[in-house]
């Protein structure tokens, strides 16, 4: 929207053409591609532009929508992507980062947000594939966000003892595989939000994370909400909107 705003304070001032503004509008509320139709106008709706699912999606469709939508909007996130096609996008968009383990590339908005820290708690390293992405995510929508690794219900003195941490949280996200129990414990500890996130981490009774899923949307503890199987993105999207 940023080329869109400069061009409305320009035609304020006289510098250029009504005309010239309306050929910009043309392009709201989507730049129609052909197959490919980029939503121009998401972030005027949700405060976030478009975010890109990489998966499926040719290198060429990849680096032609991003640069669409980071020159129309100052920042951008692409989900399950690669290396190879980070350095493709990379030579249009400079400010372009790659984070390796979560596949995802983004430019951060520039304006971060004034609330509070959102955190991402993981039951075990193995659950950190799906935690990164959650963490990227909240993380390229400007805000502050912390991640506190390894502290599942097996040993649970170590969650406890990083209790003030818990506490100071604004929105936690809870990532948890096996029976996925951690999300209820983190909601009978603390008074804000909780967003749990099941994994297909586990052993054959796990079902590739529909046992942790359930547990999860069985929680006795008040104030959990839960997103897909894996689904760092979601959650980390929607910690994003709790915390605005």
């Amino acid at each position: 929207m940023k080329r869109i705003r400069s061009a409305l304070k320009d035609y304020k001032n006289d510098i250029i053409p009504l005309n010239k503004v309306m050929r910009l509008l043309e392009d709201l509320p989507y730049k129609d591609l052909g197959e490919i139709k980029v939503d121009l106008h998401r972030s005027l709706r949700k405060g976030f532009p478009e975010v890109v699912y990489g998966h499926g999606k040719s290198q060429e469709e990849i680096v032609r929508v991003s640069r669409i939508i980071h020159d129309e909007n100052g920042c951008l996130l692409v989900t399950r992507t690669n290396r190879d096609v980070y350095n493709q996008t990379k030579r249009h968009i400079r400010r372009l980062k790659y984070d390796p383990l979560s596949g995802m590339m983004y430019v951060a908005k520039k304006r971060a947000l004034k609330k509070g820290m959102i955190l991402v708690v993981a039951a075990g390293t193995s659950d950190k594939k799906v935690a990164q992405e959650a963490a990227v995510t909240a993380k390229a929508m400007g805000n502050n966000v912390k991640m506190l690794m390894d502290v599942g219900v097996a040993g649970i003195h170590r969650l406890t003892d990083n209790f003030k941490l818990l506490k100071r949280a604004n929105v936690l996200i809870v990532v948890a595989g096996m029976e996925g129990a951690l999300a209820s414990v983190v909601g009978g500890l603390v008074s804000k939000p909780v967003i749990a996130v099941p994994t297909s981490v586990g052993y054959g009774a796990s079902f590739r994370g529909i046992a942790p899923l359930l547990t999860m949307l069985n929680s006795c503890s008040p104030g959990v909400a839960v997103v897909n199987i894996d689904n760092g993105f979601g959650a980390g999207y929607f910690a994003s909107l709790i915390n605005r």
